[in-house]
């Protein structure tokens, strides 16, 4: 089984943007997952380098064409391989040995069908798209895409008769319904052709830059002709016949929704005329916002991929844009959304998972796990992810793949909290019980990990060789390797956090005025008990200083900043060990009606579940603290807040301004001491 896609090549004359990384990211997924499912896949991407924009470009920085747009192909593949894309092959459109001889035969094999005839042109001229545009298709005298009027060009031109395929490519597109996915891009060409076709341009004349027309030297072919011929030349068209018998036609072409006039239209009807078989499916993405705004140049909120990439890794980036925006429509990218969902599925959920199951099993069977108990549920809910995840993915649904995925991931949170290893360690009658949870535990996060490699490639991998997974991820393939393992040994690695948490910045730092570098300030803050709403302060001045003591009176209020503090009172190590500090698990979380700060919390404390009020809700969401590992004082007497009884209360940093940032004991199991 073979498998050939392609992503639209790209424009050099800037540097990739997160909108253009979104595109190669989202195709890598697909890549990935079908050597995954075994297939013999081929991943091609390029850049397109015959724009007068590059030629221009070029000119500003005093360079050749050329020598500009090789420095720009290693800037390129520099991100790409940042970002972690796995593509087989990278072709230019001044490749003179591949695309050059594929694009003149491609011209050649049209004329030869009459499809070719010369003319002159005259009309809208948008330089940002490289395309002529319709009057009827302006907004306000302006490209609709690039907001920038056009330029009014007349000159003598090569015409390629696209008029002619009208009813081919609608017969097409009948005979084969998911040649255009998804559906609303198939009824916006479907709209688009049923209202008829003109012949379109595809020479410019007087122009050095760019391939010439075999049978007019004074002519270059036009950058959209030459550009989509790359996907054929690549795979050896116009120059090793028996490679293109081989690989063409191409499964998956991967575009952005505004060009997919070029792919479903120009592009079938150039095949059509020349004998070539058409591509099987065509899938047109949505764009990537940023705060709701496309990503401009101009409007200044350009975001840099590399910026995530560098801060966080390029996994989290791919989970986010893959998760968080339905393939095929648009999507939205802001970094307090983007930190936030690292926290919630990363930092919280799949890496605490980890955390948790590597530290009881070293704890209580020494790292090393054996299987031989019949599976437990947690073979069920991999059952059903499995189920949902190979038909959303087969079908480019990846977000779907990614839900499913974290599924399993969030069953066997729930699975461990309600079997309650730690409760199973104090019994030696239930060793064998506590095995086969860890055990189920483990083999449901190797699942999970399989499912995620083509979304999260390098830490997936990590999961599996902490999960027991010897051989290398390139080496597993799906059907085999989601499978459930009854029997078998596990090797288990505790290595500490994979994602650690990103805390909420304190009010009053530094704003982040540049999207595309963010950073964190140093936090002020300091260890402190979160009191409830209404008591006079949140405890302790600083980090040496004892929490508050036991009950639920208001701690004292905070003295004055350091320089005109009072004398801090010390106390016995005596005192201190009278306050029980433990560790604790969100299982749920909720706002506090008609409260602005407090949160209640269902809390797994190791022994038991407590209910907690905390002060917490102006600082996190709901959503972001289920999972979350949290310090609490164990042994305070309950005391009703809001009319909810409070049986503890959760240890914060207290920034100078205000607001709480919670401690992460991760990957202490809970109920653990704090000393």
């Amino acid at each position: 089984m073979r498998f050939f896609l392609t992503t639209a090549i790209d424009y050099v004359n800037n540097r990739p943007h997160l909108g253009t990384a979104y595109e190669k990211i989202t195709a890598d997924v697909i890549a990935r997952y079908k050597r995954l499912a075994g297939f013999e896949t081929r991943f091609l991407m390029g850049n397109d380098e015959h724009s007068q924009n590059v030629f221009r470009r070029a000119q500003e920085q005093g360079k050749t064409p050329l020598a500009y747009c090789d420095e720009m192909e290693q800037v390129f593949r520099d991100v790409w391989r940042t970002l972690d894309i796995s593509f087989d092959d990278f072709i230019r459109t001044t490749d003179a040995r591949r695309h050059r001889p594929a694009v003149q035969r491609m011209v050649e094999r049209c004329r030869e069908a009459g499809d070719i005839y010369e003319g002159v042109y005259e009309g809208w001229y948008c330089v940002g798209c490289e395309a002529f545009k319709q009057e009827k298709d302006l907004v306000e005298g302006n490209c609709p895409i690039h907001q920038t009027p056009p330029e009014w060009i007349r000159e003598k031109n090569w015409f390629f008769r696209l008029s002619k395929y009208q009813q081919p490519l609608l017969a097409h597109y009948a005979a084969h319904p998911a040649f255009i996915e998804p559906e609303v891009r198939r009824n916006e060409i479907l709209r688009l052709v049923e209202a008829g076709l003109e012949d379109i341009s595809v020479s410019r004349a007087g122009q050095s830059w760019g391939i010439p027309l075999p049978f007019d030297p004074e002519s270059v072919v036009y950058v959209w002709f030459d550009a989509l011929v790359n996907y054929a030349a690549a795979v050896g068209y116009g120059w090793d016949e028996a490679l293109c018998a081989q690989w063409w036609p191409a499964d998956l072409h991967v575009i952005g929704k505004d060009i997919t006039r070029f792919h479903c239209v120009i592009w079938p009807a150039m095949l059509m005329s020349a004998g070539l078989a058409l591509p099987k499916q065509v899938f047109g993405h949505g764009w990537v916002f940023f705060k709701g705004e496309r990503m401009s140049k101009s409007l200044g909120n350009i975001v840099d991929p590399l910026a995530a990439a560098e801060r966080f890794g390029p996994d989290p980036l791919r989970l986010y844009l893959v998760k968080e925006v339905p393939y095929g429509g648009d999507g939205d990218f802001s970094w307090d959304r983007f930190e936030e969902k690292y926290n919630a599925d990363l930092a919280n959920n799949l890496g605490n998972l980890v955390n948790r199951v590597a530290a009881m099993t070293e704890r209580y069977r020494g790292g090393r796990l054996t299987g031989d108990a019949a599976p437990g549920r947690l073979a069920g809910a991999a059952a059903e992810a499995i189920a949902r995840y190979r038909p959303g993915m087969d079908r480019f649904a990846l977000h779907e793949g990614a839900g499913a995925a974290f599924d399993l991931i969030n069953a066997t949170n729930l699975y461990i909290a309600d079997t309650q290893p730690w409760a199973m360690a104090k019994d030696p009658a239930r060793a064998g019980e506590l095995t086969a949870v860890l055990y189920d535990a483990a083999e449901a996060v190797r699942i999970a990990a399989v499912l995620l490699l083509p979304i999260m490639p390098s830490s997936a991998a990590e999961v599996l060789r902490r999960m027991g997974e010897t051989r290398e991820a390139s080496q597993l393939r799906f059907d085999a390797d989601t499978a459930w393992r009854r029997e078998g040994d596990k090797q288990i690695l505790n290595a500490g956090a994979l994602w650690p948490r990103l805390e909420a910045e304190p009010k009053g730092a530094p704003t982040v005025t540049d999207p595309t570098r963010p950073e964190t300030p140093e936090s002020l803050a300091r260890v402190t008990p979160v009191a409830p709403e209404g008591t006079a302060g949140l405890g302790p001045t600083t980090t040496t200083e004892a929490p508050a003591p036991p009950g639920n009176a208001a701690p004292p209020a905070p003295p004055a900043p350091a320089a005109a503090a009072a004398p801090v009172d010390r106390i016995s190590i005596d005192d201190f060990m009278k306050v029980q500090l433990r560790v604790g698990k969100i299982l749920e979380a909720e706002r506090v009606p008609k409260s602005k700060k407090l949160m209640k919390l269902l809390v797994d404390a190791g022994t038991e579940q407590r209910t907690i009020v905390a002060g917490i809700a102006e600082s996190y969401e709901a959503e972001a603290l289920v999972g979350r590992s949290i310090v609490f004082v164990a042994n305070l007497q309950p005391a009703k807040l809001m009319g909810i009884e409070s049986n503890g209360m959760v240890l914060a940093a207290s920034p100078e301004d205000g607001g709480a940032i919670l401690l992460n004991p991760d990957p202490a199991t809970p109920g653990t001491r704090v000393r």
